[in-house]
């Protein structure tokens, strides 16, 4: 079968699963909606900040808060594309119609990261202008240094997330094993990791902190050592691994 219609058959398959479609919609809402309650917050509690907070206070960052909830639907979205077909056994028939393992498994995940990143895009304008206009005169502006950057990197960041999944999917197979690791890891783990400081300096490399950085503009001298670019070319490397890791093993094992 030609990449075309391989490309053209996961997008079918993508959209007849409801689940794929509820979860990308989940993650625009709650990231969005989270986003907007953590701007509206930070604005009634402005003045009551101390000189050195508010003198630090990032807007733009602020908005992109619910990311930190939302990446989770985008997780779940990245580890249902793969594995659905392993639970149900319809991998079998997949790979039967397209024996070529590497067509298969680049053209699902370039169908699904392209939907992604337009749900992500959407969602990132979205909880920036929303938050800022929710912040009123705390606000950023779009034109101001390094606010674009943040939005267009935001979205960058979530796809990236669904991506990381779908190649961690990839290798462990079962949606449940998949979720039952990637969604601590992401909601706890590394944030604790991150968070406390004898492991702070290891934390900060890790995916989500690595990446999550792009959405600043104000930094502090506590913040990690690398740029937001930077930041983000780390977590592509742990997503690079993941997907390659995928291929590996889709190769190598039976259906």
């Amino acid at each position: 079968m030609a990449a075309a219609q391989v490309v053209k058959s996961e997008w079918t398959k993508i959209r007849s699963v409801q689940s794929t479609v509820w979860t990308l919609a989940l993650a625009l809402v709650v990231t969005v909606a989270f986003g907007a309650l953590i701007s509206l917050v930070s604005k009634n509690e402005f003045s009551k900040m101390n000189q050195g907070d508010q003198l630090t206070f990032d807007p733009t960052a602020v908005s992109f808060v619910g990311i930190g909830l939302g990446q989770l639907a985008l997780i779940v979205f990245g580890v249902l594309v793969v594995s659905n077909e392993y639970s149900t056994g319809m991998i079998r028939t997949s790979l039967a119609a397209v024996p070529q393992r590497g067509t298969f498994y680049f053209s699902k995940l370039a169908v699904a990261t392209a939907l992604a990143f337009v749900i992500a895009l959407l969602t990132s304008f979205a909880s920036y202008f929303l938050g800022q206009a929710l912040l009123g005169d705390h606000r950023s502006h779009i034109g101001d240094p390094g606010v674009l950057r943040a939005v267009i990197g935001a979205a960058l960041y979530m796809t990236l997330i669904a991506l990381f999944s779908m190649g961690a999917a990839s290798m462990l197979r079962s949606p449940m094993l998949s979720l039952g690791i990637l969604m601590p890891f992401f909601f706890l783990v590394s944030n604790i990791l991150g968070s406390v400081s004898a492991t702070k300096k290891y934390g900060q490399y890790l995916p989500d902190q690595a990446g999550r950085k792009i959405t600043q503009v104000v930094f502090t001298n506590n913040d990690a050592s690398y740029g937001p670019w930077a930041g983000l070319g780390i977590m592509a490397l742990w997503v690079i691994a993941a997907v390659i890791g995928g291929y590996a093993l889709l190769k190598k094992r039976d259906a």
